[in-house]
């Protein structure tokens, strides 16, 4: 993929602080105006967000509140990049000779200066940085704040990946200024052991700047730091000594953490093996320097002295006292709010978005109405909003950073605008199946921040011929169909089922899923489980659900991890000894490889993928079962679905199949299997045992939908349609087509309260 180097600029976006809220509550947007510019809000109902002529067309519901109209604009920055800030303390007051050091894992030494541990003001240009110079090479500065900055380097540079304890001392008397360049691995033939001094003229001047561990200050923009020199890799252990330490007593800071000899020296020795799930960095000397993590750098990464003995880091937090920083994390853009809407009681439950336009620049930024109460809603069914799956692909670069993007789909990656303006502006963060700019994978993603690939309108290079769209906007294809069927139903998020469990399913007899609900945290895969528990009937209207396992964090709002390990669909690769989430001490990885595959939960789990031509299903003798009788009532075909706006087919994209040996109920019927896909299409890798030919949709058995029915105990049921592209057929034919009979037909009867 090739673009020019001309700047693509949104002249608008925007976030919420919220992804769902009741009627009579509060949410807040915050908009970034390029400009200056004034700007025009509103807000819409979503209802069908596929511009494709082929199918409904686009569909919103103006709607009109008290806050609609002009805003005076702002132009606010995402300021990316992960550091900890410690605040300015009276302990650094009178501080001369002393000496900084951290155990350091460097991933790109080669970029140019980064701070490893700092006290400095850049305007003032006073105080210390312990860091990577220019060159790669472990480097200090000292700077008296009259503009004379005084540096020592090793003139060694680091190796990538590898850990060094690096230190600085600075002798007051003497002026004698040490950096200690020390890898814990020596290799052959190279040279990047290193010990320098030098003498320097001045003294380190005082600033009130926080301290801050892999960046350096410049100022305050509001409530938040514009930090620089921004270091990507790991740091272990740093620590700010008085006094000038000798080698021995570095190794011992290091080996006893505070040992007796050195307590009254020691200003701040952070360990961050403490505190995991936090966003605290503890300093556990006596003066209690913590800080605070800006822009949530990775933690339960293995630290310097990992030995391998243990995996998970909740049973050895001493050998996991790393912290991964990267110059491209974001968290929270922790932007000023420009309006806040009380939302109508008069709102239904559904999709909606703040509409921001200046000219003809627009955003929207959806956001999940709940019913006021179960109790107060006529709804007994309610759609799952996929939020987590939303989250996970956030600022997705994958058609301009993965080189196999347009081998996957079997053609050129045709790249929305917002694809543009995201790989031109990589402060607004990226999704977990992004790099780092290191590298590393991108294991936290939040939605505080404008999430561009979230929105009505958006065409995503990943969906198939016809209409290219994937999660959010594919799933306005479901919402578009309960409308014009007239079902009545509620929507709750992935986030509600997380926090509220069981709870915020009460009152609702029917869940549907959205097309690609993939990411589950514990709280929602047992609070679904229950409900079906006690006879909630489930219809699941997508694939590749219930697949990867992950974490929310109770102390950052907004916020989800995932670990990347062993075996899956993945972009890159947890590594060994880090597939711990750090959120909540939990395995991260597939649900299958927790013991509980998809099949335990609907019947069918993901066995293929492709991206280019969707297929058809055909019936098989269980349609003709007396059980599902209910299900092809007016449906006489034995071809199901071989139409569909999401690749001309509803049996696309990503299938799931039945599999008795990973928990598919032995009651289940398969209804009916999708068949003749085409060579893009291959069996998901976790099927894989050896590497063989013959594993494409034209040669192997495991590509294949299999939609499937079975009933719970108490009552319940369970309809699968085992395919992503399912929902895009609904609507074919002015909805009046063998797949939207089928799902008429399945809801109508699980909203039947007679029991199966």
């Amino acid at each position: 993929m090739s673009t020019d180097n001309t700047p693509y600029t949104k002249r608008i976006v925007g976030y919420s602080d919220e992804i769902s809220v009741r009627p009579g509550n509060n949410i807040s947007f915050m908009v970034s105006s390029e400009d200056n510019a004034e700007y025009d809000a509103s807000f819409v109902r979503i209802i069908h967000g596929d511009t494709n002529p082929e199918g409904p067309g686009y569909k919103v519901e103006t709607l009109s509140t008290d806050i609609d109209g002009s805003y005076e604009g702002q132009r606010q920055e995402c300021l990316g990049g992960s550091f900890i800030a410690v605040p300015n303390s009276l302990a650094l007051e009178g501080m001369e000779s002393f000496t900084v050091q951290a155990m350091a894992w460097p991933t790109t030494p080669e970029k140019g200066y980064q701070s490893i541990l700092s006290h400095w003001n850049e305007r003032e240009k006073s105080g210390f940085i312990l860091g990577i110079d220019s060159n790669g090479s472990a480097s200090f500065r000292i700077g008296d704040g009259s503009g004379n900055v005084q540096e020592v380097s090793t003139d060694a540079p680091l190796i990538a990946r590898e850990w060094y304890l690096i230190a600085a001392s600075f002798d007051a008397k003497s002026g004698e200024a040490r950096i200690l360049q020390d890898p814990k691995v020596d290799y052959a033939k190279c040279d990047d052991r290193a010990d320098r001094s030098a003498v320097f003229s001045g003294k380190k001047g005082n600033n009130d700047g926080p301290i801050l561990i892999a960046a350096c200050y410049v100022e305050n923009v509001g409530t938040r730091i514009r930090a620089a020199e921004y270091y990507n890799g790991k740091i272990d252990s740093p620590a700010i000594v008085s006094g000038v330490l000798n080698r021995l007593q570095m190794e011992q800071l290091l080996a006893e953490k505070l040992p007796d000899t050195l307590q009254r020296n020691v200003i701040a020795y952070w360990d961050f093996g403490i505190g995991m799930e936090e966003t605290t960095a503890y300093d556990t000397s006596p003066n209690r320097l913590n800080g605070q993590l800006v822009n949530m750098p990775t933690r339960a990464m293995k630290g310097h002295n990992w030995s391998g003995r243990e995996m998970n880091w909740s049973n050895a937090q001493d050998e996991y006292g790393a912290i991964h920083f990267h110059d491209d994390d974001v968290y929270d853009a922790g932007w000023d709010v420009d309006f806040t809407l009380t939302v109508p009681d008069s709102w239904k439950s559904g999709l909606y978005a703040a509409h921001v336009r200046v000219g003809e620049h627009e955003d929207y930024m959806p956001f999940v109405v709940r019913a006021k109460s179960s109790a107060s809603s006529s709804a007994r069914a309610v759609f799952l909003v996929p939020t987590a799956s939303y989250m996970s692909y956030a600022n997705e670069h994958m058609p301009t950073d993965a080189p196999l993007a347009q081998l996957l789909t079997g053609q050129v990656a045709v790249l929305d605008t917002e694809d543009v303006f995201l790989l031109q502006n990589r402060n607004y963060g990226g999704s977990q199946y992004d790099t780092h700019s290191d590298g590393s994978g991108v294991s936290y993603s939040s939605r505080l921040r404008p999430i561009l690939n979230m929105r009505p309108n958006y065409q995503m290079w990943l969906g198939g011929h016809g209409s290219s769209l994937w999660q959010f906007n594919a799933d306005t294809h479901i919402i578009d169909w309960l409308e014009a069927k007239g079902f009545d139903c509620d929507c709750i998020t992935d986030e509600d089922l997380h926090y509220e469990g069981v709870a915020a399913l009460e009152g609702y007899d029917v869940v549907l899923t959205g097309s690609h609900p993939e990411y589950w945290s514990t709280p929602m895969w047992q609070g679904l489980d229950a409900f079906k528990q006690r006879g909630g009937r489930l219809m699941y209207l997508g694939a590749n659900g219930w697949y990867w396992h992950v974490a929310y964090n109770d102390n950052a709002p907004g916020i989800m991890e995932v670990r990347r390990a062993e075996d899956g669909i993945r972009a890159w690769v947890a590594e060994p000894g880090e597939y711990y989430h750090s959120f909540t001490g939990e395995f991260g990885g597939l649900w299958r490889r927790k013991g509980k595959p998809p099949q335990m939960m609907a019947g069918t789990g993901f066995s293929a993928q492709g991206f280019d031509i969707s297929s058809y299903y055909r019936r098989l003798p269980d349609s003709h079962d007396e059980r599902a009788k209910f299900i092809f009532e007016g449906v006489d075909d034995e071809i199901i679905g071989d139409f569909g706006l999401i690749g001309g087919g509803a049996a696309g994209l990503e299938l799931d199949r039945a599999d008795r040996l990973l928990g598919t109920p032995p009651n289940c019927l398969v209804l009916a299997s999708s068949e003749n896909h085409s060579d893009i299409y291959l069996v998901v890798c976790e099927e894989i045992l050896i590497n063989f030919p013959g594993v494409s949709g034209q040669e192997n058995e495991l590509v294949r939908a299999d939609m499937v029915f079975y009933e719970t105990p108490d009552g319940g049921a369970v309809f699968s349609s085992s395919s992503i592209a399912w929902a895009g057929s609904l609507s074919h034919n002015g909805y009046d087509n063998n797949v939207s009979k089928i799902t008429e037909n399945v809801l109508k009867r699980f909203l039947d309260p007679t029991s199966f």
